[in-house]
Protein backbone atom coordinates (compact mmCIF):
# COMPACT_ATOMS: atom_id res chain seq x y z
CA UNK A 1 0.00 0.00 0.00
CA UNK A 2 1.50 3.18 -1.07
CA UNK A 3 1.91 5.85 1.84
CA UNK A 4 -0.29 8.82 1.99
CA UNK A 5 -0.04 11.93 3.95
CA UNK A 6 -2.82 13.83 5.59
CA UNK A 7 -2.96 17.99 6.21
CA UNK A 8 -3.54 18.11 10.25
CA UNK A 9 -5.41 21.88 10.58
CA UNK A 10 -3.89 23.10 13.63
CA UNK A 11 -5.48 26.30 13.16
CA UNK A 12 -3.92 29.85 12.63
CA UNK A 13 -1.74 32.34 14.35
CA UNK A 14 -1.45 36.36 13.50
CA UNK A 15 2.17 37.76 12.75
CA UNK A 16 4.16 40.24 11.14
CA UNK A 17 4.87 39.73 7.35
CA UNK A 18 8.83 40.11 7.60
CA UNK A 19 8.94 37.39 10.05
CA UNK A 20 8.10 35.38 7.29
CA UNK A 21 10.27 36.74 4.45
CA UNK A 22 13.60 39.32 5.60
CA UNK A 23 12.27 43.03 5.81
CA UNK A 24 9.19 42.69 4.13
CA UNK A 25 6.09 44.78 4.54
CA UNK A 26 7.17 45.14 8.13
CA UNK A 27 4.56 46.30 10.27
CA UNK A 28 1.63 44.70 8.27
CA UNK A 29 0.48 41.56 10.43
CA UNK A 30 -0.34 38.47 8.17
CA UNK A 31 -2.44 35.32 9.32
CA UNK A 32 -0.77 32.12 8.31
CA UNK A 33 -1.96 28.25 8.79
CA UNK A 34 -0.58 26.15 11.26
CA UNK A 35 -0.29 22.30 9.30
CA UNK A 36 0.57 19.12 10.74
CA UNK A 37 1.03 15.87 8.91
CA UNK A 38 -0.67 12.10 9.16
CA UNK A 39 1.56 9.75 7.07
CA UNK A 40 -0.74 6.62 7.06
CA UNK A 41 -0.21 3.20 4.48
CA UNK A 42 2.91 2.28 6.47
CA UNK A 43 4.14 0.15 8.95
CA UNK A 44 2.70 2.42 11.49
CA UNK A 45 1.15 5.82 11.96
CA UNK A 46 3.15 8.91 11.82
CA UNK A 47 2.48 12.04 12.90
CA UNK A 48 4.63 14.92 11.87
CA UNK A 49 5.14 18.16 14.31
CA UNK A 50 1.79 18.63 16.92
CA UNK A 51 1.36 22.45 16.94
CA UNK A 52 1.05 24.73 19.34
CA UNK A 53 -0.24 24.62 22.91
CA UNK A 54 -2.84 26.85 23.13
CA UNK A 55 -3.64 30.44 22.08
CA UNK A 56 -2.25 32.06 25.23
CA UNK A 57 1.25 30.34 24.74
CA UNK A 58 1.75 32.50 21.57
CA UNK A 59 1.04 35.55 23.02
CA UNK A 60 4.81 35.19 24.81
CA UNK A 61 5.95 35.62 20.80
CA UNK A 62 4.10 38.84 20.06
CA UNK A 63 1.50 36.73 18.15
CA UNK A 64 -1.96 35.85 18.16
CA UNK A 65 -2.98 32.25 18.10
CA UNK A 66 -6.39 31.21 16.15
CA UNK A 67 -7.12 27.66 17.42
CA UNK A 68 -10.36 26.44 17.81
CA UNK A 69 -12.45 22.65 18.74
CA UNK A 70 -11.99 21.32 15.56
CA UNK A 71 -8.14 22.22 15.62
CA UNK A 72 -7.88 20.28 18.76
CA UNK A 73 -5.20 17.51 17.30
CA UNK A 74 -7.38 14.89 18.97
CA UNK A 75 -10.17 16.12 16.61
CA UNK A 76 -8.00 16.32 13.64
CA UNK A 77 -6.62 12.93 14.32
CA UNK A 78 -10.12 11.58 14.65
CA UNK A 79 -11.25 12.94 11.14
CA UNK A 80 -9.17 9.22 10.31
CA UNK A 81 -10.07 6.97 12.85
CA UNK A 82 -7.15 7.65 15.01
CA UNK A 83 -6.57 8.77 18.53
CA UNK A 84 -3.62 9.68 20.13
CA UNK A 85 -2.35 6.80 21.39
CA UNK A 86 -2.77 5.21 17.86
CA UNK A 87 0.20 6.98 16.40
CA UNK A 88 3.75 4.78 17.28
CA UNK A 89 5.93 8.35 16.05
CA UNK A 90 5.79 11.75 16.63
CA UNK A 91 8.57 13.35 13.74
CA UNK A 92 9.58 16.84 14.44
CA UNK A 93 10.74 19.23 12.25
CA UNK A 94 12.16 21.22 15.11
CA UNK A 95 10.91 22.25 18.43
CA UNK A 96 9.78 25.53 18.30
CA UNK A 97 6.78 27.09 19.66
CA UNK A 98 4.35 25.89 17.28
CA UNK A 99 5.61 22.85 16.51
CA UNK A 100 6.13 20.95 19.70
CA UNK A 101 2.64 21.86 21.81
CA UNK A 102 0.53 18.49 22.41
CA UNK A 103 3.48 15.76 22.90
CA UNK A 104 1.93 15.15 25.92
CA UNK A 105 -1.22 14.30 25.19
CA UNK A 106 0.50 11.25 23.58
CA UNK A 107 1.04 8.23 25.68
CA UNK A 108 5.03 7.42 26.57
CA UNK A 109 4.73 4.60 24.01
CA UNK A 110 4.15 7.02 21.47
CA UNK A 111 8.56 7.54 20.44
CA UNK A 112 9.57 11.07 19.80
CA UNK A 113 11.55 11.85 17.47
CA UNK A 114 13.84 14.57 16.76
CA UNK A 115 17.72 15.35 15.70
CA UNK A 116 19.91 15.71 18.70
CA UNK A 117 21.02 19.06 17.87
CA UNK A 118 17.25 20.23 18.01
CA UNK A 119 17.26 19.46 21.75
CA UNK A 120 20.72 21.02 22.75
CA UNK A 121 19.50 24.21 20.68
CA UNK A 122 16.42 24.38 22.42
CA UNK A 123 17.43 24.35 25.81
CA UNK A 124 20.47 26.67 25.11
CA UNK A 125 18.57 29.73 25.91
CA UNK A 126 19.58 31.17 22.87
CA UNK A 127 16.10 32.20 20.80
CA UNK A 128 14.40 31.38 23.99
CA UNK A 129 10.83 31.70 24.26
CA UNK A 130 10.63 29.96 21.31
CA UNK A 131 11.20 26.82 22.86
CA UNK A 132 8.48 27.26 25.72
CA UNK A 133 9.71 25.69 29.11
CA UNK A 134 6.33 23.48 29.33
CA UNK A 135 6.97 21.92 26.01
CA UNK A 136 10.71 21.11 26.22
CA UNK A 137 10.53 19.89 29.89
CA UNK A 138 7.75 17.43 28.66
CA UNK A 139 10.47 16.22 26.28
CA UNK A 140 13.66 15.79 28.76
CA UNK A 141 10.99 13.80 30.37
CA UNK A 142 10.55 11.43 27.77
CA UNK A 143 14.63 10.78 27.97
CA UNK A 144 13.89 9.21 31.17
CA UNK A 145 11.00 6.97 29.89
CA UNK A 146 11.77 3.12 27.85
CA UNK A 147 11.21 3.97 24.46
CA UNK A 148 9.32 7.91 24.46
CA UNK A 149 12.03 9.12 22.89
CA UNK A 150 14.46 8.49 20.19
CA UNK A 151 17.30 11.13 19.37
CA UNK A 152 18.96 11.18 15.40
CA UNK A 153 22.08 12.26 14.97
CA UNK A 154 21.55 13.67 11.23
CA UNK A 155 24.76 15.73 10.79
CA UNK A 156 26.44 12.86 10.62
CA UNK A 157 24.38 9.94 9.86
CA UNK A 158 23.13 12.35 6.49
CA UNK A 159 19.61 10.09 6.90
CA UNK A 160 18.07 7.93 9.14
CA UNK A 161 15.06 5.94 8.25
CA UNK A 162 11.85 5.67 10.79
CA UNK A 163 9.56 2.85 8.90
CA UNK A 164 10.14 1.84 5.25
CA UNK A 165 9.23 4.88 3.03
CA UNK A 166 9.88 7.37 5.80
CA UNK A 167 13.33 9.00 6.55
CA UNK A 168 14.55 12.26 8.34
CA UNK A 169 17.21 14.36 7.05
CA UNK A 170 19.19 17.56 8.10
CA UNK A 171 17.75 20.59 7.13
CA UNK A 172 20.41 22.60 7.26
CA UNK A 173 18.51 25.86 7.66
CA UNK A 174 16.00 27.76 10.27
CA UNK A 175 17.22 26.26 13.44
CA UNK A 176 20.53 24.64 13.72
CA UNK A 177 18.72 20.91 14.24
CA UNK A 178 16.04 21.27 12.15
CA UNK A 179 15.08 17.90 10.16
CA UNK A 180 13.48 17.26 6.93
CA UNK A 181 10.92 14.61 6.52
CA UNK A 182 11.27 12.90 3.14
CA UNK A 183 7.95 10.29 2.64
CA UNK A 184 8.34 7.88 -0.54
CA UNK A 185 4.41 8.31 -2.34
CA UNK A 186 3.52 6.69 -5.61
CA UNK A 187 3.67 10.15 -7.33
CA UNK A 188 6.91 10.77 -6.21
CA UNK A 189 9.25 11.84 -3.14
CA UNK A 190 7.58 14.36 -0.93
CA UNK A 191 9.19 16.73 1.71
CA UNK A 192 7.82 18.13 5.16
CA UNK A 193 10.30 20.95 5.26
CA UNK A 194 8.61 22.88 8.32
CA UNK A 195 10.25 26.32 8.33
CA UNK A 196 12.95 26.11 6.05
CA UNK A 197 10.65 27.84 3.81
CA UNK A 198 7.71 29.93 4.74
CA UNK A 199 6.23 31.72 1.77
CA UNK A 200 5.86 30.06 -1.59
CA UNK A 201 5.23 33.28 -3.15
CA UNK A 202 7.34 35.56 -1.95
CA UNK A 203 10.21 33.40 -0.96
CA UNK A 204 10.37 31.54 -4.37
CA UNK A 205 7.65 32.29 -7.19
CA UNK A 206 7.73 36.36 -7.13
CA UNK A 207 10.28 36.44 -4.53
CA UNK A 208 10.75 40.06 -3.03
CA UNK A 209 13.50 41.82 -3.87
CA UNK A 210 15.24 39.34 -6.05
CA UNK A 211 16.05 39.55 -9.62
CA UNK A 212 18.18 36.41 -10.29
CA UNK A 213 17.14 32.86 -10.95
CA UNK A 214 17.35 30.55 -8.35
CA UNK A 215 18.27 33.12 -5.69
CA UNK A 216 15.37 32.56 -2.87
CA UNK A 217 14.52 35.22 -0.22
CA UNK A 218 15.44 34.09 3.00
CA UNK A 219 13.24 34.65 6.11
CA UNK A 220 13.21 36.67 9.00
CA UNK A 221 13.47 34.20 11.26
CA UNK A 222 16.77 32.05 11.04
CA UNK A 223 19.44 31.32 13.25
CA UNK A 224 22.06 30.32 10.33
CA UNK A 225 23.59 32.50 7.46
CA UNK A 226 21.43 33.79 5.05
CA UNK A 227 23.51 31.85 2.17
CA UNK A 228 22.96 28.40 4.43
CA UNK A 229 18.77 29.13 4.25
CA UNK A 230 18.93 29.95 0.63
CA UNK A 231 20.98 26.56 -0.18
CA UNK A 232 19.02 24.60 2.03
CA UNK A 233 15.82 25.83 -0.22
CA UNK A 234 17.50 25.13 -3.59
CA UNK A 235 18.01 21.49 -2.35
CA UNK A 236 14.64 20.64 -1.53
CA UNK A 237 14.08 22.64 -4.85
CA UNK A 238 16.06 20.24 -6.80
CA UNK A 239 14.98 17.10 -5.12
CA UNK A 240 11.31 16.48 -4.51
CA UNK A 241 8.21 16.61 -6.33
CA UNK A 242 6.73 17.89 -3.37
CA UNK A 243 6.63 20.20 -0.50
CA UNK A 244 4.87 20.53 2.77
CA UNK A 245 6.34 23.77 4.71
CA UNK A 246 4.41 24.10 7.62
CA UNK A 247 2.96 27.96 7.55
CA UNK A 248 1.97 27.65 3.50
CA UNK A 249 0.08 25.02 1.26
CA UNK A 250 1.47 22.32 -0.15
CA UNK A 251 3.93 22.56 -3.62
CA UNK A 252 4.69 20.48 -6.89
CA UNK A 253 7.62 21.04 -7.71
CA UNK A 254 9.44 20.79 -11.83
CA UNK A 255 12.36 21.68 -12.69
CA UNK A 256 12.90 23.64 -9.49
CA UNK A 257 10.14 25.76 -10.27
CA UNK A 258 6.99 25.83 -8.01
CA UNK A 259 4.05 24.56 -10.46
CA UNK A 260 1.07 24.20 -8.66
CA UNK A 261 0.03 24.52 -5.14
CA UNK A 262 -2.64 22.21 -3.72
CA UNK A 263 -6.23 22.99 -3.02
CA UNK A 264 -6.12 20.16 -0.42
CA UNK A 265 -8.37 17.26 -0.17
CA UNK A 266 -7.05 15.38 -3.96
CA UNK A 267 -6.75 12.42 -4.47
CA UNK A 268 -2.61 10.94 -4.56
CA UNK A 269 -0.12 11.52 -1.64
CA UNK A 270 -1.56 14.58 -0.04
CA UNK A 271 -5.33 15.08 1.01
CA UNK A 272 -7.03 17.46 3.93
CA UNK A 273 -10.74 17.54 3.99
CA UNK A 274 -11.32 21.28 2.96
CA UNK A 275 -13.66 21.43 -0.26
CA UNK A 276 -11.45 22.41 -2.84
CA UNK A 277 -9.83 18.78 -4.81
CA UNK A 278 -7.46 20.53 -7.45
CA UNK A 279 -4.09 21.44 -7.69
CA UNK A 280 -4.08 25.45 -8.63
CA UNK A 281 -1.60 26.31 -11.27
CA UNK A 282 0.81 28.83 -10.00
Amino acid sequence: MALTIHVLDYGDIELETSFLVLGHECGRVRRVPVYGFLILGGEYPVVVDTGYRDNAIMETLGMRGLQFHDNMIENQLARHGLKPGDIRYILHTHLHIDHAGKDDLFPMNTTVVLNRREMEFSVSGIMYPQYPKPDIKHLVDRIYEDGAMRFLDLEITQAEEIIPGVWCEAAGAHTEGSMNVIVETAEGLACICGDVIYDFNDQIVNQVRVNNFMEPQVTGNHSGSKRAEKAAIKRLLNNYTFLLPVHDKPARIENQQVVGRLGMSVPGPMSETLPARQWFPV
